[in-house]
């Protein structure tokens, strides 16, 4: 991985990669990794902003401290790496199965539909990214991704709540508003809430398990 790090005006950095998985790998690595002066990591698609203390270090220093972080690579159908710094138990989220997608999804993929909620709640997730609206966490989990397109017409309101899958990703819309990805369930766990310090039930690098909240127990 070449690390491609550049000023983000006088206290941040702006590093640069060619895909998600690197992205996440670096800031894995960068979680367990002791880089003085870090306050803040915010995560996207492709890069990673890194923030820092200018009373505690310098751009100079902290990309010469940032070229040595070395990745943690997960790839599908690995295991999250619980011994890295920072990291947590998995958030459950329980699901109610019952979306309007997730016929057509089974169908799109050859599964049943007992065979794509066993998919689904059969791994772990985490959160590559937030955005779209507040509380919208990118998921990409540890089995082989689907890789299913967005809807070729996208609904005017999908409900707050709703389970979703589009490209490598599952998401929780947090709120009621238009969006194009397949739905598959609903959850009443809100994943934004200004009562919760962080109001996001999960920030980039936050593991996620679903459930099946109508399976026999």
């Amino acid at each position: 991985m070449t690390l491609d790090l550049r000023p983000a005006g006088t206290s941040a950095v702006l590093a640069s990669f060619d895909s998600l998985a690197e992205v996440v790998a670096f800031r894995d690595g960068l979680r367990g990794a002791t880089v003085p002066g870090v306050t803040e990591v915010v995560s996207g698609a492709r890069t990673l902003l890194v923030r820092f203390d200018r009373t505690r270090t310098d751009a100079g220093r902290l990309r010469a401290e940032l070229s040595a972080v070395a990745p943690v690579t997960v790839g599908p159908g690995g295991t999250p790496d619980t011994t890295l710094a920072g990291a947590t138990t998995p958030v459950v989220v329980p699901v109610v199965y019952d979306g309007a997608d997730l016929d057509t999804v089974a169908e799109m993929t050859g599964r049943t539909r007992a065979e794509l909620v066993a998919w689904h709640t059969g791994q772990t997730w985490t959160s590559a990214f937030c955005g779209f609206a507040p509380g919208f966490s990118y998921l990409t989990g540890t089995a082989a991704p689907l890789d299913l397109p967005r809807r070729d017409t996208s609904r005017t309101a999908v409900p707050s709540g709703a389970v979703a899958l589009a490209g490598e990703f599952s998401a929780v819309y947090p709120r009621t508003s238009p969006g194009g990805w397949q739905l598959i369930g609903r959850t009443d766990v809100p994943v934004w809430s200004l009562d919760r310090t962080p109001p996001a039930l999960a920030p980039a690098g936050t593991r996620v398990r679903f459930v099946d909240a109508e399976a026999p127990t």
